[in-house]
């Protein structure tokens, strides 16, 4: 619009410095003089059909003016609706992450309370049953055959029930339950030094943006487990600096092989995370090099108060 007005102003200011010009030096007449010895060639004409020319001219640029004008408002249109058609597949995906999370949280539960408590109703009737038979190895074997059975199957579960529910957090929050995180990732693998880093304004996050972060840091360090071979990582998770914009920096980084960005990643845990993230407002870029090796995540999730959420 404003190069229109600019083009607009030019035309104008040229058109006035023309008649000026023209009045000033009586190039009518002086055209008139020059054409008169070539009558046979009507160029006395010419004024005339460079007029209806001009207005030709005129008629086409006010045309597509309005016409420009037009499909401008007709985009301008098209941009509110696709930002309000952003914004309300961003309250649905929201919406679905802390759907998962609710059903994450109950199926932890139901685990942790029923199906556990049965678990261990049935080691005590099996340790009852291995004391009971002390003197008959048929059942005396059995019974600690179940116990065995009985183990594994709570191992099993508490790791479900950790999967489906981080340890701590409902109860110390997202710091602590980042620290338990690292702490059993230290654990497994004994010869990888990882350090947390974690500013105080972690316990800002609402339950769902805190949730997500975790989420964020397992899948990461599970990449690095499984395909950088690093021997170091370095977490680091921080309040952004500006006011406009407040929310919580993720860095990830290793010293492994590193990754080429440029193939087709066949795994849905970043994508996942990516989705994640995007479903509350925030970011994650990746960056790495198979030549010089390392790869790094740096994520950013907005902080919202309850009302937002």
């Amino acid at each position: 619009m404003n190069s229109a007005k600019r083009d607009t102003a030019i035309v104008v200011a040229a058109a006035v410095l023309a008649t000026l010009v023209c009045a000033k030096f009586d190039i009518g007449e002086a055209v008139a003089r020059w054409t008169r010895p070539f009558e046979r060639l009507q160029l006395d004409e010419l004024p005339v059909i460079l007029l209806v020319i001009a207005v030709g001219l005129i008629w086409f640029s006010a045309r597509r003016y309005f016409e420009a004008n037009k499909q401008l408002a007709l985009r301008r249109a098209a941009e509110v609706k696709l930002t309000e058609t952003l914004a309300e597949n961003q309250q649905l995906a929201l919406k679905y992450v802390d759907m998962q999370e609710h059903e994450r949280k109950a199926l932890a539960r139901d685990l942790h309370d029923e199906l556990g408590q049965y678990v261990n109703a049935i080691k005590l009737d099996a340790v009852s049953m291995r004391d009971a038979g002390a003197g008959q190895p048929v059942i005396h074997e059995a019974a600690r055959a179940v116990i065995a059975n009985v183990d594994r199957v709570y191992d099993v579960l508490r790791g479900l029930i950790r999967q489906l529910r981080p340890v701590g957090f409902d109860d110390l929050g997202i710091a602590a339950a980042l620290e338990h995180c690292v702490n059993e990732w230290r654990l497994r693998l004994p010869a990888m030094q990882i350090d947390l880093n974690c500013g105080p304004e972690m316990e800002a996050l609402a339950e769902s943006r805190g949730l997500v972060l975790l989420r964020l840091v397992q899948e990461a360090l599970t990449n690095v487990a499984r395909h950088s071979s690093a021997t170091r990582v370095q977490i680091q998770i921080a309040c952004s600096a500006p006011a406009s914009a407040r929310g919580i920096d993720v860095l990830i980084a290793d010293n492994g092989c590193g990754a080429d960005l440029n193939l087709p990643r066949t795994g849905l845990g970043l994508v996942g995370m990516r989705e994640r993230v995007a479903a509350l407002g925030g970011s994650i870029s990746l960056s790495s090099q198979r030549s010089i090796g390392g790869f790094t995540i740096r994520a950013f999730i907005p902080i919202e108060d309850s009302h937002g959420e």
